[in-house]
């Protein structure tokens, strides 16, 4: 009986494919929403001033209920140390801390804002299947083309100190050139397009020079999107959401009976 019971529980909470599952997961968006329109509320002088006490009271709700949530997800599953320290799970729990320290430490509410992070399970909630398999694929290709890009990124930092080195070489202290690392700042703000203005060359040779890192700055933009663009046409993922009854993760194959990260039965 007990076992029927945390299965119909976890269903609940940590699927979408009964109905009762589909409405917690709608509540539970929605007062994440909320909770924290309710924090920034507070956070505004003019209004605090006059509804401080009313949002304290709403904040506490909030937090009181996503406790209960949080202890309901922990008895729920099989395995609940798996829980309680995968990702989602330090989230939920940081997420809760904050409004309880405000009690002893004044101010330390207003990091319930973290619970933003928790609209991750936007996905899982909604279960569209062809928003599910993007996610997913998007996952496999930043993981698979990880080693090129850290290779692209070091090729990029050793062309801003280059850059840089060149530049504070050329340019005088005074068009704001002092130092090697001010010089990078400058070549980087200006190889990735942003161009803030505060430091500019003077001379011919540092505009032409300038001219061109603008134009390198755009075909680098292109590289980072090309690789992880190849590694989406190349993945192939799952579209089945289920979770294990004991470590609650997702990610299984279709036709999978058993969880291929714990062995449990699905």
């Amino acid at each position: 009986m007990s076992a029927t019971w945390k299965k119909q529980l976890h269903e609940i909470i940590f699927e979408a494919d009964t109905t009762a599952g589909k409405w917690f997961d709608i509540i539970l968006l929605w007062s994440i929403l909320l909770s924290i329109v309710t924090v920034m509320l507070e956070s505004v002088e003019s209004i605090s001033v006059i509804h401080g006490q009313e949002l304290r009271l709403i904040e506490w709700f909030f937090t009181i209920l996503f406790t209960v949530e949080y202890i309901a997800r922990i008895i729920s599953t099989g395995k609940p140390l798996k829980y309680i320290f995968s990702f989602y799970g330090i989230i939920d729990l940081v997420s809760i801390l904050p409004t309880y320290f405000g009690i002893f430490i004044s101010g330390t509410h207003t990091l319930s804002v973290i619970r933003s992070i928790r609209l991750l399970r936007v996905f899982r909630i909604l279960k569209l299947a062809q928003f599910i398999s993007e996610g997913n694929s998007l996952m496999v290709a930043l993981r698979a083309s990880r080693a090129k890009i850290v290779v692209f990124l070091f090729a990029v930092l050793s062309l801003t100190f280059i850059l840089g080195t060149i530049m504070y070489l050329i340019e005088s202290p005074e068009s704001g050139f002092t130092s090697i690392p001010r010089s990078i700042y400058w070549a980087i703000v200006t190889l990735t397009t942003v161009g803030y203005g505060d430091i500019a060359p003077e001379t011919v040779l540092g505009q032409t020079i300038a001219s061109l890192i603008m134009i390198i700055g755009y075909a680098i933009i292109a590289v980072p999107t090309g690789i992880v663009g190849a590694e989406i046409a190349r993945a192939k993922t799952s579209t089945n959401t289920q979770a294990c009854p004991s470590c609650s993760r997702e990610g299984h194959d279709d036709d999978a009976e058993f969880c291929k990260y714990c062995g449990s039965k699905l």
